[in-house]
């Protein structure tokens, strides 16, 4: 009898890839869903909605008035990057009163990729808290929407005060390669963390 694993002939045992869950957080409307979407080898599972009246007031849709949807639950993607490792995507709810999930989100997570608007640094804070607090490893992406490079890795890092170094990388995550450049940077960094 065959089974997962293992082959018919001369019971040798197959190679599979190691599966590691990584998270995608950071605040509203900075290109979570779009980054799952982008890397992503198998159609992503979204939970985006329609925003509601329910919204007005409480989410801020001042740098991102083109914004009419919302993650009500989380979204999920794979991307398979070799051989050894396949990657399974998780993308956190951005707004606040979604965050009773994250710990859930979070369990049996390798390391997380904080995208940050660079217009809005100060809505990654709560992301990076969690992510420190909790030891897990992460890397900051830099949206830069549609090229906009409103600062440099330096002055993220400066900003949000982090108390460990964490890669910062500048991307779009509209675009596959860019994308897989944050991903490879928190596989690098959480690598060093481990071994460490």
């Amino acid at each position: 009898m065959e089974s997962a694993g293992y082959s018919q002939q001369g019971g040798s045992q197959l190679a599979m890839p190691t599966a590691l869950k990584i998270l995608i957080a950071g605040g509203f409307g900075v290109g979570k869903t779009t980054m799952i979407g982008s890397v992503s080898e198998v159609p992503p599972l979204e939970t985006e909605e329609y925003m509601t009246q329910a919204s007005v007031g409480v989410d801020d849709l001042a740098q991102i008035p083109e914004k009419t949807t919302t993650t009500v639950a989380m979204d999920f993607g794979r991307i398979t990057l070799d051989t050894e490792h396949v990657l399974y995507l998780f993308g956190t709810p951005g707004q606040e009163r979604f965050w009773f999930m994250w710990d859930d989100l979070a369990a049996g997570a390798l390391g997380a990729v904080v995208l940050t608007d660079p217009r809005r640094l100060a809505d990654s804070f709560a992301s990076v808290d969690f992510f420190e607090q909790r030891q897990i490893p992460f890397a900051i992406g830099i949206n830069c929407f549609y090229g906009r490079r409103e600062c440099t890795a330096e002055e993220v890092n400066a900003a949000l005060n982090l108390r460990n170094p964490a890669p910062v990388v500048m991307c779009d995550v509209r675009e596959r390669e860019s994308s897989k450049r944050v991903l490879l940077a928190l596989l690098e960094s959480a690598k060093t963390v481990a071994i460490g």
